[in-house]
């Protein structure tokens, strides 16, 4: 039966190396980190819950390879470069199997981005992954949700929906052709983080985050930062080929409000549309004008929803909520 230390030893301390970096990792009270001089530490920490942020039955190699991909989509929404990561993890019962599939999915991408395990936690408990990663920025550089300005233009990267309406085809709320279910639930498992755009990114775009709750809801949150309003072109937003197969009012519910995208919304000045289109095609990632900000409106922070000839839309949506969650 595997002990505490012999399954760290076994899964995930081998696995770690030091590094200029990261002189000192695993093994120790605490990690060492240098990022380069002049730059700053990009730190985010997310949780993920099973029942809540993913399935049961999920593959685990798929749950290591998420476990991280969501941390490095905050690091790419900051424009920072991945340093290294900490994992904590609550395991219900050391099985061998699971664990090597979840630490080859986590190590998969830890290593296409060069991002070093340097410590962590094991327990037992209710299955639960914590992760804290670290990245490095120049100061003026970083991508803030609170930098947006009037005129600015609204961006997404990729599309949006699919990881929601995979969900939806997971618990049966709709149905797909199986290609396309094969598709969104792939976006739903194994999303992809935009950390090579969001480095290309840096000196062009002002404010952006990551869509992790829905567009709806996180746009929202440069709005309220920024103090600023905006005016959204539903029709214009991102769809992929799978998502166009489902009926419309999906769709759009999947797209405005659904989450686990991990796309970046950003926001830029008209001045840089060339220089935005360049970095998107540089990295191979699409990008997607959406919407304009505006100054505020009656002094509160809103998203105007229209459709592509300007006719408001009179929309209710709002993005995920881990406590009253659909």
């Amino acid at each position: 039966m595997l002990s505490e230390f012999s399954l760290i030893d076994r899964f995930f301390a081998r696995r770690a190396r030091a590094t200029p970096r990261a002189p000192l990792g695993i093994g120790d009270d605490c990690a060492l980190l240098t990022p380069r001089a002049g730059e700053m530490l990009a730190i985010s920490t997310d949780m993920l819950v099973e029942g809540r942020h993913f399935l049961p039955d999920v593959d685990p190699y798929a749950l290591g390879h998420k476990a991280l991909a969501v941390n490095l989509s905050d690091l790419a929404a900051m424009g920072a470069k991945p340093l290294a990561f900490t994992l904590a993890l609550a395991l219900p019962q050391a099985q061998e199997d699971w664990l090597s599939a979840f630490s080859e999915g986590m190590f998969e991408i830890a290593e296409r981005f060069d991002c070093e395990l340097v410590g962590g936690d094991t327990t037992s408990g209710p299955l639960n992954i914590c992760i804290s990663v670290f990245g490095e920025v120049l100061p003026q550089h970083a991508l803030r949700r609170d930098a947006a300005q009037p005129g600015d233009d609204i961006w997404i990267s990729g599309t949006l929906g699919d990881a929601r309406a995979g969900l939806g085809v997971l618990r049966g709320e709709w149905t797909a052709g199986d290609e396309e279910a094969a598709a969104l639930r792939k976006a739903l498992e194994r999303p992809e983080p935009r950390v090579a755009l969001g480095i290309a990114l840096r000196g062009h775009a002002r404010a952006a985050l990551d869509i992790s709750d829905g567009l709806a809801g996180d746009l929202l949150h440069i709005l309220e930062r920024s103090q600023m309003s905006a005016h959204v072109d539903v029709d214009a937003v991102p769809r992929s080929a799978a998502l166009r197969r489902l009926a419309a009012d999906v769709q759009r519910r999947c797209t405005l409000a659904g989450g686990d995208d991990y796309e970046l919304c950003f926001t830029a000045p008209i001045s840089a549309r060339s220089a935005i289109e360049a970095a998107g095609k540089s990295v191979a990632v699409p990008v997607t004008r959406i919407g304009t900000i505006s100054a505020l409106q009656a002094g509160v922070p809103a998203i105007v929803w229209h459709d592509a000839a300007g006719t408001p839309l009179n929309l209710t949506l709002q993005g995920f909520d881990h406590f009253h969650a659909d």
